[in-house]
């Protein structure tokens, strides 16, 4: 293993860190610090917070967001297919298709099963 190749990496590592604490520091030590009440106050989608932060979510909100993160990626998966189309051709087409057919058969089943349903 050469370690000159792994040098500038490692170089832009430690500037990298280094600049961040540096800007970190400077915004510590030179930001005007004037708290009042209302900026103490805790603060909620535009409006002051009317329950305690500690209330049980539904673990539906968790289920949907975590369907919208895999659907999501799954659909950037097409992105580096659709450029390299014309590469890959009748034989990655196809795989695609497939692709895109097992993702549609999870949605409609997660659409029947009622895990899209916010109520």
């Amino acid at each position: 293993m050469v370690v000159d190749s792994y040098l500038p990496v490692l170089i832009f590592i430690v500037v990298g860190i280094l600049l961040g604490a540096l800007l970190f520091t400077l915004g510590s030590v030179l930001g005007p610090r004037n708290p009042t009440e209302a900026k103490l106050t805790p603060y909620e989608c535009g409006f002051d917070a009317f329950e305690d932060a500690r209330i049980k979510f539904d673990v539906r909100y968790y289920l949907i967001a975590i369907l919208f993160i895999l659907f999501d990626l799954e659909i950037a998966f097409l992105f580096p297919w659709a450029m390299a189309n014309a590469q890959v051709g009748l034989l990655g087409f196809w795989t695609a298709m497939v692709f895109l057919a097992v993702l549609v058969v999870g949605f409609i089943y997660e659409w029947k099963k009622g895990a899209l349903d916010w109520e």
